[in-house]
């Protein structure tokens, strides 16, 4: 990445630490553009389509990422969570089981726990 890439990339993602994910992906266009295969570029696009609610291109980044490093447990997480919000729990559950495999954090068990109640209450009716 050039200077003003890396730039553009760290005003992205304090535009995203504020909430303003539009603003993120606009700054990250260029960045894009220049670095598609860093997963650290994949990553916060997906950040940002996932808070944008353009979940189709947030689940594109992530897989990207994936592609890139299978073993990006946040990727995973953020992939299943994508997933549950387009209703597809069962996949959902399958990226959430292995981000919660690979990082035991509370935030990672909380999402499996809410998915795997879901699946059982729909699996009942």
């Amino acid at each position: 990445m050039t200077d003003s890439t890396f730039e553009a990339f760290r005003r992205a993602e304090a535009l995203l630490a504020e909430r303003r994910p539009l603003e993120a992906l606009r700054e990250l266009r260029v960045v894009l553009e220049a670095a598609p295969e860093r997963a650290s570029v994949q990553l916060l696009a997906g950040r940002a389509y996932l808070g944008s609610a353009q979940l189709n291109r947030a689940e594109a980044a992530f897989r990207k990422v994936l592609e890139i490093d299978p073993s990006d447990h946040y990727a995973r997480f953020a992939l299943g969570r994508t997933l549950q919000r387009q209703s597809r729990l069962t996949e959902a559950l399958t990226q959430l089981r292995i981000a919660a495999a690979m990082n035991p954090s509370p935030e990672y068990q909380e999402a499996l726990g809410e998915v795997s109640a879901r699946l059982a209450v729909e699996r009942d009716r």
